[in-house]
Parts: structure tokens; sequence; C-alpha cells
């Protein structure tokens, strides 16, 4: 498959001549290798240029040894007069031989002034889809070099065939890194991530939310319902159908997990009328039904509130219709009793989990009777992201991943370091990183690697310029977490679980050894990016993690 670039045109909702340059990127995608570049302007269009990468060129393939093809697509009719193929638009007309050449020379003009491009090949293509070219002697342009309507199919295997792989020139390696960093510099390929934001999570809650369809057909007497999913899968979306539907149906509905921030944000997007809340907040709930108060400044607190909770009978105010256990992962067989002793028989029960999220070294509960259901597509995270996961997960492992998210780069960046004071001048960096890659902010989220007790990150409220937004362990009046002020958002990746960002900076990452704890923690991590992961590491981690993966 060949990289396109910039990334983000999957997920464009487009109509007219846009549309029909995405379905060539999507032909290229798939039918080029993977050595084979492509890079393209759909995300940029005006009534001037179109959607010309560079003066009238709509694509530009860069070959494995750093050639060029510009390719020009004429979609719709043209003409064909004694001066060659032309293109009417409003008020003129264009003959198309002139357009390719005109692009081509300052093309290789601009290629002849950068060092270490002087000896690129650059090459032209003409692809007219929908149009017939009839008299190919006067078009203007070598038939060799033309792909019409004829022979649309073949569009791929003529790019091969003019821009071959064939025996790399001694400097081919060197051609094809200043190739691409021209073709950055000089068109400034940088995708508009504050436009591609919101079109990207309305994307990836659609096509995750899949699960959410298709499970609920299910029918079983009693329902009772596990999903094995992984990060990415949809299982928040099946989570809140399940919740929405009981209410609408006149029932009240049961959410429960482990993690505070993940009930905080459930209970946010989802509609008034049942209960979304942690194990721990369940159990307060019940406790205080019956007259009591937790003393949470005893050290042995939760321990004491959990068997508190078990020893006494909920009442009526306890019994709900749907419960819905998310991160099932983290609970334990007696937790797993007391959320299920509040459902009738009658009660549609669904266990929703993620093996490979098992920060707490939980042993696997059994749910003897359920019907199971495995899901292994990851759409949140970049498909980069998920390929550089694969490469660290056994090939045998019991719980697969699959990249099927729109975007299809979403490379890893990784930033080393050999001390503490490295670690957060790094830190400082990816901040920038992501900035010039136009997120925002608000778009940025820093996720330690460590908890709070033992990050040294999260002892700062500052790094530079920029000010950090992070959990105080305390609540407030009305139970609702305390957080600093600041401008980025810090969080452990223990309390970070559940949730995502669009661009994740994966700090503090330092282990000795990559053991299965280790390699959990980085999963958990780094499928909380949407769009883009930089990993902040310390040298002897980033040693074994680049002997596992190929970045």
């Amino acid at each position: 498959m060949a990289r396109i670039l910039p990334d983000g045109w999957r997920e464009l909702a487009v109509t007219g001549a846009a549309q029909r340059e995405i379905e060539t990127l999507a032909v290229l995608a798939e039918r080029l290798p993977d050595d084979y570049t492509v890079y393209h302007a759909v995300h940029w269009t005006n009534l001037e240029r179109g959607f010309a990468v560079f003066g009238e060129i709509d694509f530009i393939v860069v070959g494995p040894a750093g050639d060029l093809l510009l390719i020009e697509q004429k979609s719709g009719y043209l003409e064909e007069s004694a001066e060659g193929l032309q293109k009417r638009y409003e008020g003129r007309t264009k003959r198309v031989a002139v357009q390719m050449s005109r692009s081509a020379g300052a093309l290789r003009t601009k290629l002849g002034r950068r060092p270490g491009c002087q000896g690129v090949q650059v090459d032209s293509l003409l692809y007219c889809p929908d149009y017939h070219v009839r008299h190919s002697e006067t078009a203007g342009v070598v038939a060799e070099r033309i792909v019409d309507a004829a022979r649309r199919e073949q569009l791929p295997a003529v790019i091969e065939r003019l821009l071959p792989a064939g025996a790399a020139r001694a400097d081919a390696q060197l051609n094809a890194r200043e190739v691409h960093r021209f073709l950055r510099d000089v068109i400034q390929l940088e995708s508009d991530v504050s436009a591609l934001l919101d079109r990207a999570r309305d994307m990836v809650t659609r096509i995750s939310g899949g699960l959410a369809h298709w499970a609920r057909q299910l029918e079983f007497t009693p329902f009772r319902l596990r999903v094995t999913g992984t990060a990415g899968s949809g299982k928040t979306q099946l989570a809140l159908a399940e919740y929405r539907a009981t209410i609408d149906a006149g029932k009240r509905p049961l959410y429960v997990c482990f993690n505070r921030p993940l009930a905080d944000h459930f209970a946010a997007i989802a509609p008034a009328g049942g209960l979304a809340c942690t194990f721990h907040m369940l159990c307060e709930r019940i406790v205080r039904a019956h007259g009591e108060t937790p003393d949470f400044t005893r050290p042995d607190a939760f321990a004491r509130l959990e068997s508190r909770a078990a020893e006494l009978t909920p009442g009526e105010e306890f019994r709900f219709d749907t419960v819905i256990v998310d991160e099932g992962q983290d609970f334990s067989e007696a937790w797993r009793d007391q959320v299920h002793r509040l459902a009738s028989a009658d009660s549609r029960l669904l266990w929703l989990e993620d093996p490979l999220q098992n920060l707490y070294g939980r042993p696997p509960l059994p749910l003897p009777g359920w019907v199971g259901l495995h899901a292994t597509g990851n759409y949140r995270s970049p498909r980069g992201v998920v390929r550089m996961l694969k490469g660290l997960l056994p090939e045998d492992g019991d719980h697969p991943i699959e990249a099927l998210s729109p975007f299809d780069s979403g490379e890893v960046e990784i930033l080393a370091y050999a001390d503490a004071a490295g670690m957060l001048q790094q830190v400082s960096v990816a901040i920038r990183l992501c900035y010039s890659a136009g997120f925002r902010k608000q778009d940025v989220a820093i996720v330690s690697y460590h908890g709070r007790e033992h990050s040294h990150l999260m002892r700062h409220d500052r790094l530079g310029a920029n000010t950090l937004r992070s959990f105080t362990g305390s609540y407030d009046l009305l139970g609702q977490p305390i957080f600093s002020e600041g401008d980025l958002l810090l969080e452990s990746v223990y309390r970070f679980k559940g949730q995502s960002a669009p661009a994740v900076i994966f700090a503090e990452i330092d282990f000795e050894t990559l053991d299965d704890r280790a390699l959990r923690k980085l999963f958990v991590g780094a499928t909380r990016a949407m769009m883009k992961l930089v990993l902040v590491i310390s040298e002897t981690a980033a040693r074994q993690l680049l002997e596992r993966i190929d970045l």
C-alpha cells in the first residue's frame, strides 16, 4: 500500500472534482507498492487553484529512488482540436499540454536549486478518467503518458512502468530523502488539523459504533454478553447505546467501571435517568443510603468501604434493569458479585473488557454461561501506532489487534532522554512538535507512564511557557475532581485509561525489561492517541523498544 501525504483524506466528505480525486487517491493507496509515496492537495481547495498540489499538478508520485512522476488529472469532458487537448473552464479554455509543461518546468527549476535534488528525474502523466481520447497523435501529450477512460484500470501499472523501482542508483537514498524534504518545504503540505479534528472524531465515532449496532442485534435469554474488545473498538459506544436504550424504554441502567475519569466522562455524555459511577462510588452510595458515612482519612478506607457495602442489603433504589460493567479486566470476583446482585433475573447484563489494558494484574474472571463476543479492530488510533504495537505483541497472542483507523499514517515519534532533566526537556520538544503540526493546547494530552506518587513530571506545574493542568488528588463538595490551573492536561496512564486525545505525549516511559507489565502500560498509553503520538522514553527503554519494532 502506497503512502499518501498528507493524511486525513479518507474522512473528507466531498463531491464533484474533489470526489474524483479522492477516488484516485484510494486507487493509488491500494494498488501502488509500499515504497511509493503520493503527495496531494485535496485538503486545500480554492477557486483559482482547484485541488492542485503545485501549479496544475494534482498528484506527485515519488518512486523508491526519489524520482518524480507528476500527474495532472482532468475529470469530465475534454475538447480535442488541432492545438491538442483542451479543458474548458468558466469563460476560458486551457491547453492541457501547455499547463503540464509549464508546471513540470517550474518544478524542475526549483529542484535544480535544491542541494541533493539536482539528479532527480521528473516525468509527467495525464489522467482523464472520464474521457476517451480519440486522436492521441494530436493530443499534445505523448500517448504513453495518457491514461484515459479506456485505460483507467491500468493507472497504477502505468505509474510503475514510468517510475520503476528497478536497480537503485548509488545516490538513490540521498535523493529520496532530499526530495521528500523538498516537497514538504516547498509545497508545505501540512494538514489543517483544526479542520480535520471534528471530522476525525465524527468518523471514528461512526465506524467504531458498528459494534454498538450489531452487538445489540443479538437476542438470547437471559441476556448475558461478554465483549472482549481491543482499545478503540467501540466498547464505550456500545455501553452508551445500551444505557440510552434502557432509559428510552422507561427503565433504569447502571454503568460501573474502575477508573474515576472514565466514569465522570461517561456520566457527562449519558442521558439522565440512570447511574454511572465507579465501583467505589457505588459502594459509597450503598453505605450512605444506610445512614453511614465512610471515613476516607483511614489508610484502609477503600477496603473497609468494599467490605461494609458487601455486608449491607441494597434497597430498591439500587435495583437496575440493565447492568454494564466496563473495564472488566480491572474487577475482582468480589466486585463482580457485588455489582451483579443489583440486577434481577431478567435484567440485561454486559461485561466489557480488554485484557491488554489490565494494569493491575487481575486474573481473568469466569462468567459461566455468558455469550462471548470478540472485537479486534482499533478504529481510534492511527495505523502507525497499531503497527508499532503489533510489532511488540506476540504473533500468536490471544488478543489480536487490527488497524482500522481512517488515518493511514500517524507515525510514532520517539524522543529519548538520559536523566530527569533530559526528560523534561524532551517533553518540551514534544509539545513544540504537536503545536507545529497544527494541534491546539486543548488537543494535546501529556500522559505519564507512572502514577502520581512516582511521577517526576507531575511535580511540575510549568514547562517553559506551558502551564500544566493536573489532578490534585482532591475532590470538591460535589465529589468532582479538582485540577490545578494550566493549559495542557497532564495525567497518569492509570487515570487516562479509557480516554483519548487527538495528540498524546506519552512521557516518562522507563523500564529495565520490556516484560508483560511494561507492554500493557505501553499499549494503554499509546492507544490513547487519535492522530499523533510522541513517546518520551529513557535511553535504556528506547533501545529495547527499537529492537522489537520497525519504525
